[in-house]
């Protein structure tokens, strides 16, 4: 007697979405082990200097740039990318909505099954190109939005997660189960995705007549951000975006260093993002905060450097590296308030016996374990590494023309 094969039945929307909410909340939890893993797959020659980020060679440059060396450029006309976060090659890994039908991008799903505190689809700068032959760093954006960064970045990692998941115990997740990452190709390729930066700085407090320094060191909540949760990052960390989405903070916002002073006074103090540019474009030269950290730039008691910029081997996420030297008494002075804990999690400390230290001593032996034994993020990492290798030049504020 023949038997008729019956079709595997079809997932229903509640199990989808519980699969979707458990492949999440494994990535969430083990994104510094599925780093080390995505690491593993790619040869040495696609890293940058300390085997972190994903770069190529002029991304990096041989010595600290202060940071009013590095050029920005605007194309008012952002050419469309190949790959948006729509491409079919994901439809394995997307939850079903209640109707039944998949959830189109990797955002609508985060949006309704693992909101985080902060989700929103504001604007941001788009990485165009890196001037492979100038004489300074050069960097050409366009228009972007922060879901870019999710419907492409965390679903490539989403899809890495659940790969990790159905393999457990390989050192390589294989490359045929994760298609999407595939169709992407070499994800230093600027045309190819659309590629929004943060901007990641390494703030140091410098004490000139002991010598010694410390940086701030912050945890990430993965119940608050939507990237990056549960890992060690330098502090402060933003997209490159405009302080509001009304058309006149476009131009006025797109200076590397106003970004900067935003997320500094944000992170380390706790202050609104809320600077009324919803209205009109903020007044930059009359903000109390970036008059005194202007002049202390100009004065040499603040030293801002650019180190370069790469890309997370897991999540495909760019940052932008930057340091940002303090003298102690600025420091002090500036952030007397310092906070604890922030929007995106909180400062992490260390013990030092005399209830004075704000951030971790910048030290061999703390560089080597926060980038070697913690689960840190890589651009973290990276920053950290090329900031103690540079440590003579950025901490004494010695000249370091780019390419020297």
């Amino acid at each position: 007697m023949s038997t008729t094969r019956q079709p595997e039945p079809a997932i229903t929307p509640a199990a989808s979405q519980a699969a979707w909410r458990q492949v999440r909340d494994y990535l969430n939890r083990s994104r510094f082990e599925l780093t080390q893993t995505a690491m593993a797959s790619r040869s040495q020659e696609e890293f940058a200097p300390g085997g972190r980020l994903l770069a190529r060679k002029h991304w990096i440059p041989e010595t600290p740039v202060p940071l009013e060396q590095v050029n920005l450029r605007w194309q008012d006309q952002t050419p469309p990318a190949s790959i948006d976060g729509s491409e079919a090659e994901l439809d394995a890994t997307r939850a079903r909505r209640d109707d039944g039908s998949p959830y189109p991008f990797y955002a609508d799903a985060v949006r309704d099954l693992a909101k985080p505190r902060l989700f929103e689809n504001r604007g941001c700068y788009r990485l165009l190109e890196v001037a492979e032959d100038a004489a300074e760093p050069t960097l050409t954006f366009g228009r972007g939005h922060y879901f870019d960064v999710i419907n492409v970045c965390e679903a490539a990692a989403h899809e890495y997660a659940a790969a990790a998941l159905a393999a457990p115990g390989q050192l390589v997740v294989n490359s045929t189960a994760t298609p999407f990452r595939a169709a992407i190709g070499d994800p230093t390729d600027l045309d190819r995705r659309p590629v929004m930066a943060a901007v990641s700085t390494l703030a140091i407090r410098y004490d000139r007549q002991t010598g010694s320094a410390e940086f701030i060191l912050h945890w990430r909540d993965p119940a608050k951000v939507a990237s990056g949760g549960g890992l060690f990052q330098v502090m402060p960390v933003g997209m490159f975006q405009a302080s509001h989405d009304a058309p006149w903070n476009e131009a006025n916002d797109f200076d590397l260093w106003r970004a900067i002073a935003r997320e500094l006074s944000e992170e380390l103090l706790g202050s609104s993002e809320d600077y009324g540019s919803d209205t009109a474009p903020i007044d930059y030269d009359a903000w109390s905060f970036n008059q005194a950290l202007s002049a202390a730039r100009a004065a040499g008691t603040l030293r801002v450097y650019w180190l370069g910029l790469g890309m997370d081997p897991l999540t495909l996420v760019t940052d932008m590296l930057t340091v940002a030297v303090f003298d102690a008494e600025l420091f002090d002075a500036t952030f007397a308030r310092i906070v604890s804990t922030n929007d995106e999690g909180h400062r992490v400390q260390l013990e030092d016996g005399t209830g004075q230290a704000v951030g971790i001593p910048f030290t061999a032996e703390q560089v080597e374990r926060l980038t070697c034994h913690e689960p840190m993020q890589p651009a973290g990492a990276a920053l950290l590494q090329l900031a103690w290798q540079h440590r003579e030049v950025i901490l004494s504020g010695a000249a370091s023309p780019f390419g020297a």
